[in-house]
This record gives structure tokens, sequence and C-alpha cells, in this order.
């Protein structure tokens, strides 16, 4: 759901209700509202992590954050499902609690709706290229796939869309690499 009332900011996402039920984001002053990710979604969101933990092990060069608050400027505010960041950079893109500066790495993972899809897909694939983040993952559920986008100049662009039996690796995490399929284990499972 979109509603674009005024040219919102920050200050005025800060007002929004903690816990609603619902996600609150601004993009360039306009304001989208979600409701929270269903069960597939967050089963998705938990093999990434575990993906990021086991590779953490062996490689401690990074952080991971499962929905942060990312703060690009006054009128940008967004809550991507995980973000991914080199230790290297954590003093020029932390600030307080947020998340200020481009991660290396963002991922989204769509949830159902023509709204929600084209919010993941145009709307903050737009607003991650123009801040410089250098990689963003679409993680499609409904039809088990990865999206890779790299940012070559000031756009990101599709690098590869790779299914379950692709191996997945990172153009802005050295070393990182998985098969697709470990993505979307046990979706669907009751």
């Amino acid at each position: 759901m979109t509603t674009k009332l005024q040219t919102l900011t920050i200050n005025d996402l800060d007002a929004m209700p903690a816990k609603d039920g619902y996600h609150y984001e601004i993009i360039e002053g306009e304001l989208f509202v979600s409701c929270s990710p269903g069960l597939t979604h967050q089963r998705v969101l938990a093999n990434l992590i575990t993906l990021f933990v086991v590779f953490l092990r062996e490689n401690p060069i990074l952080e991971y954050v499962p929905s942060p608050g990312l703060v690009f400027d006054d009128y940008s505010g967004v809550i991507p499902d995980l973000v991914v960041f080199l230790d290297r950079r954590s003093d020029a893109i932390i600030t307080g609690e947020r998340l200020t500066g481009p991660p290396d790495l963002v991922i989204e993972i769509l949830s159902p709706g023509p709204a929600n899809i084209r919010r993941d897909r145009i709307i903050k694939r737009q607003l991650y290229s123009k801040h410089g983040v250098p990689e963003y993952w679409i993680v499609d559920p409904s039809h088990p796939r990865v999206e890779q986008y790299v940012l070559h100049g000031s756009s990101l662009k599709l690098m590869q869309t790779l299914q379950r039996e692709d191996i997945l690796s990172s153009s802005a995490i050295p070393g990182f690499s998985c098969l697709v399929s470990e993505i979307f284990s046990r979706i669907g499972k009751r």
C-alpha cells in the first residue's frame, strides 16, 4: 500500500507506531506501508542468516544484520530484510543505532502482492543505486530464484538470475558462495 500525502522525513518515520504489525518506510519522502512478513519469507531469511553464520566461522570479515533501520538521508529510511557489510567498513556506515551508509550487500525477500514486488524490484533498487550499494539480491520464494544486481556506474544492473541448482557467489563479499537451493530449503514445509 502506498500513500502519498506530503513529503515526509525521517523524523516523521520515527513518529510512526512501533508495534502495530506494519513496516513503515520512507523513500524519497513517500510513505510505504507493508504487513509483517509471512512464514515462508521468514524461513528464507533464517536460511540466509544460517549461510552467513557458517561463512563467518571460517571468514570473520563481515557483519550481517536482519531488518535494520537503514537511513540514507532525511527523506529515505528503509528496512531491508538483510544487510551484510565488511568489518572494515563499519565505522563508515554506522551512526549510533542506525546504518547510515550503503552496506556492501542488501537482500530483499519478495512478499506477495504487486505493490510489494514493485517496491523491491523498482523503487528500492533505484534508491540503493542512488546511494551506491555495491550489490543487491532479490530473493523470490514463489519461483525459487535469486536475482543478483551489481552496481555499474550509478545503477544496479541485473548480473544474473539463479535457480535452485545454481551457485550464488558475491562480488561484494569475498569468498562467499552457496547453492541457491540452500536459501530455499524447508520452505513450504509443515
